[in-house]
């Protein structure tokens, strides 16, 4: 199949290009991207441009859609505004593109008679304290961000049941990798450790995660997107799961800082505790999950350390106001 990939040029969407190129030589992409803040024409780098095109546009505006998808034989749906916090202060944005974007794509693969699989995440079934989400486990979402994917969710749900679309749900818990924009934990605390800069944790840092190498949750989609079911929803779990402040933790070991430039502040709004998801169905497509977190995370501070050229240009801009006001000091 030669694919449509919204949001390709973002963090996990990029990293599904090259692995979709790598896995199918035959295969073309067509990234349709808005480029935001997090959408970044860097994170395609060095690919093969006879193979990728980058259509510059919104999923939620029809007239790109439609032209975009010309040629293509399915979508693959990692457009999506994606940070908690962001979606604390505006969550109208995460409505308009998780929401009513998804709407547009699916209205356009009815159109096209093609398979529409969305990438979701984990954090629409809230918060459990034991145990492992599976595919039939109650949405419960806890924030504007989560509630607004799942929305987008229940959309492919109603697609497939009214219209019986080919359309299908990957949910991932927490990915990590190279290229991963710095608002999000893992990046945000390589970059201030490497700067001597304290690493903000929010309350005592007890949060649970299933942390999920960026190309191992690559491998999982291409896996549904070929094998999956239309109608189902696959979950795609780490092999490690790590409370937050173990994390930063590991990150201050790699780094060589200490732990005095650990900076408690107050907890997020609704913040989920543990988040937990169990992969067997996804397993039986015959995916499985290669890297474990104490080799991904050294994998991952290295490559911050050795790609300046990437991330320098953000902590210079826009998002040095962003921290200001989320976290109340400046980066040095």
């Amino acid at each position: 199949m030669n694919v449509l990939v919204a949001g390709g040029a973002g963090f996990i969407g990029s990293a599904y290009v090259r692995h979709r190129l790598a896995a199918h030589p035959d295969a073309t992409v067509r990234v349709l991207d808005k480029l935001t803040y997090a959408g970044r024409v860097e994170n395609l780098r060095g690919l093969d441009p006879e193979r990728v095109e980058l259509v510059e546009g919104d999923i939620a505006d029809t007239e790109v859609v439609k032209p975009a998808l010309e040629g293509c034989e399915a979508i693959v749906n990692f457009a999506a505004e994606t940070h908690v916090d962001r979606s604390i202060t505006s969550p109208g944005e995460f409505i308009q593109t998780d929401v009513y974007g998804t709407f547009v794509l699916l209205e356009a693969a009815r159109d096209a008679g093609i398979r529409h699989l969305q990438v979701s995440t984990d954090e629409v079934y809230g918060s459990i304290v034991d145990g492992s989400f599976t595919e039939t486990s109650p949405l419960d979402p806890s924030s504007p961000y989560s509630a607004s994917k799942a929305g987008g969710d229940l959309m492919v749900g109603a697609y497939r049941n009214t219209h019986d679309v080919d359309a299908l749900i990957v949910r991932a818990s927490n990915n990590y990798g190279p290229r991963q924009y710095p608002e999000k934990l893992i990046p945000l605390c390589i970059l201030n450790a490497l700067a001597g800069d304290p690493l903000p944790v929010y309350g005592d840092g007890m949060q649970v995660r299933n942390w999920l190498w960026v190309d191992d949750s690559a491998s999982a989609i291409d896996t549904v997107l070929e094998f999956g079911r239309a109608g189902e929803v696959y979950n795609v779990g780490g092999p490690d799961e790590l409370p937050n402040i173990e994390v930063v933790r590991r990150v201050l070991e790699l780094t060589g800082r200490d732990e005095s430039l650990i900076e408690h502040v107050t907890d997020r709004l609704g913040h989920d505790r543990r988040y937990s998801l169990a992969s067997a169905k996804t397993e039986a497509l015959g995916w499985r999950a290669d890297v474990r977190f104490d080799d991904g995370i050294e994998r991952t501070v290295e490559w911050y350390r050795e790609n300046e050229w990437w991330w320098k240009p953000i902590r210079s801009g826009e998002y040095r106001a962003y921290y200001e006001r989320q976290y109340g000091s400046a980066l040095g």
